[in-house]
């Protein structure tokens, strides 16, 4: 009997911070923020942890972020460089973009951005690396209220698709959301660099 053949990928599921860009505001970025302002460390990221769920899933501004972790007291430097500073964070992984880019066109894959990220950061992202040329659907956390690892930020995903989860090939570099996608049937590709994922995706049929 020949072995089964898993379904042709029609669809990619793409994590943005971590495989197409850098991380938008991690633990790195908000250490470098610390030492270029001369923050309290400490308090910064209390303060942080305390607010970031709300700011990721759009329930608060960027504003309303910085009033509550940095500009609750008075400040040598203004907002406007702070945010800068935020957004400079920002960099292309290098080869990404143009893998991914290729191997749609070669396939004609639909392409899904599923990302945890801020409203003011994804906007910037968005824009300032093309990403709407790439990605056919935008599933951010800040525009549907969910954020990854939860379950449901995968279905809704597949619905605004329309594409059955064993036609979706999901890239991204955190382990435990590769998990919970192949938990309601999407296969994954745990990115660790541009060779690797370039390998693993030939190994889908996606050369």
């Amino acid at each position: 009997m020949k072995p089964k053949r898993s379904p042709r990928i029609t669809c990619l599921f793409v994590d943005v911070g971590g495989v197409l860009l850098s991380d938008g505001w991690d633990s790195q970025a908000r250490q470098s923020a610390v030492r270029a302002f001369h923050l309290d460390g400490p308090a910064f990221e209390e303060r942080h942890h305390m607010v970031f769920a709300a700011y990721e899933e759009g329930r608060v501004s960027i504003d309303f972020y910085l009033d509550h972790t940095v500009f609750y007291q008075k400040r040598a430097f203004t907002r406007a460089r702070f945010k800068a500073f935020i957004f400079g964070q920002s960099k292309a992984v290098p080869g990404m973009l143009g893998c991914i880019a290729g191997v749609k066109s070669r396939h004609g894959l639909k392409v899904v951005v599923v990302s945890n990220e801020a409203q003011a950061l994804n906007a910037h992202r968005i824009r300032a690396f093309k990403l709407g040329a790439l990605a056919d659907i935008f599933v951010s956390s800040c525009i549907v209220g969910l954020r990854k690892p939860d379950p449901a930020i995968f279905r809704l995903a597949l619905g605004l698709a329309q594409v059955p989860a064993r036609q979706v090939l999901y890239l991204e570099d955190t382990p435990l959301f590769v998990q919970v996608a192949r938990g309601l049937g999407i296969r994954g590709i745990i990115h660790q660099g541009l060779g690797p994922t370039r390998a693993a995706l030939a190994a889908a049929g996606l050369d």
